[in-house]
């Protein structure tokens, strides 16, 4: 007999979250691979369910781009705290950080054409990523240049700016490694061991 708590319901929306959550991923990787005009029907072939499914979470387009922008953007931004607490050191955490950015960043260089279009619905998606992701990587550079590994002059967008510029060549040229650049730039932040006296 059932209870009268209400019990299903906490799994009926973990497992509604599970769904959405397999169909952005599903999502995200077709965008990357297709752009955002990448047929409905491969997302949901992707993902493992019906095409009215992706309707029922996501009645346009517009509305399933939205999704996976912001769904990207928290991705990174949960990272970072969990990170800083797991990683070796600061530093440590920075770089696998900006990994993921890079992942990020090459998700959305495959949206950009839909962010630049002028459609309404994605205008306050720049400023989301800002107010969301800037906190994010500054926390992570307090405390990579407090445990004096990196120099302390490094603004968070400014090195959010240089990943992102370093990044828009991923995908046009099987040769050029956008992590490697970012890992060298970071690596120019270290502060040497061995600085000579005044």
């Amino acid at each position: 007999m059932a209870d009268n708590d209400g019990g299903p319901a906490p799994r009926k929306r973990a497992d509604a979250r599970r769904n959405e959550e397999t169909l952005l991923q599903a999502a995200a990787a077709a965008f990357v691979a297709s752009g955002v005009d990448a047929p409905v029907r491969d997302i949901a072939a992707k993902a493992g369910v019906g095409v009215g499914t992706i309707y029922r979470h996501f009645p346009t387009r517009a509305d399933l781009i939205v999704a996976v922008y912001r769904h990207q953007v928290e991705a990174c931004v949960a990272a970072g705290p969990a990170l800083l607490a797991a990683a070796a050191s600061p530093h440590a955490a920075l770089a696998q950080w900006a990994d993921l950015f890079v992942d990020f960043l090459v998700t959305k260089h495959g949206l950009a054409e839909a962010l630049q279009s002028g459609d309404a619905t994605f205008a306050s998606l720049h400023e989301y990523f800002l107010d969301r992701l800037v906190p994010v990587c500054a926390a992570l550079l307090d405390a990579a240049a407090t445990a004096g590994e990196i120099r302390a002059d490094v603004e968070a967008l400014e090195l959010m700016r240089g990943i992102g510029n370093l990044c828009i060549g991923a995908g046009k040229d099987p040769r050029y490694d956008a992590r490697r650049l970012v890992a060298l730039l970071l690596a120019g932040l270290l502060v040497s061991r061995h600085t000579p006296d005044q």
